[in-house]
């Protein structure tokens, strides 16, 4: 049976955004993350981080140093009692990356690759899933993927259609609770 999920951006959502994060020392948690995530854990839904992460294809930093990053961040929740189901991430860049990283890839956002693959790997209901990002490419690629709520978190101005503003990962939980419970409700799963 499918199940919803809880989808994240990385920088500016798991992490305070500093351009290209990939050292441990470099890495801070946004506030309220771990209660976010402990909201979906609670139901036992997977937590999913989907990420560009175009420093790779920039060379700014290689695809072990961002292993390396992901393995600790993923200990740091299980510190907290949470599992992240996936890490999915995209390093190409059409544009900026170098060698075989120059290339144009379904998986980067706005395009909703990394959440599709998510959705056949894990048997993921998109409809009933949330999706936190903190830009617009982030709401592009999960409305086309078909999650059924879509939060930006912070400055970008959200589009109505497409997406809700929230000004803290706490109003971020708030609403995702709501969204599930209503869908408990309404289809007894």
């Amino acid at each position: 049976m499918k199940t919803p999920a809880l989808f994240l951006d990385r920088d500016g959502v798991v992490n305070v955004e500093r351009h290209y994060v990939y050292r441990i020392e470099d890495f801070d948690f946004v506030e309220g993350i771990f209660d976010l995530c402990r909201c979906a854990a609670q139901r036992g839904l997977p937590i999913v981080i989907v990420t560009n992460q175009a420093g790779i294809g920039r060379g700014l930093y290689s695809e072990k140093q961002f292993n390396t990053l992901t393995t600790w961040m993923c200990q740091r929740f299980k510190q907290e009692g949470i599992t992240v189901t996936a890490v999915y991430h995209c390093p190409y860049h059409p544009e900026h990356g170098v060698g075989h990283y120059r290339r144009e890839s379904p998986d980067r956002k706005p395009s909703p690759g990394m959440l599709l693959r998510a959705r056949d790997d894990w048997d993921i209901d998109l409809a009933r899933s949330v999706m936190v990002g903190d830009r617009l490419t982030d709401m592009f690629a999960a409305q086309a993927a078909g999650v059924g709520l879509r939060l930006l978190l912070g400055e970008d101005s959200p589009v109505p259609e497409l997406c809700h503003r929230v000004d803290s990962l706490s109003q971020a939980s708030d609403q995702a609770e709501q969204f599930w419970t209503v869908h408990t409700i309404l289809t007894g799963n």
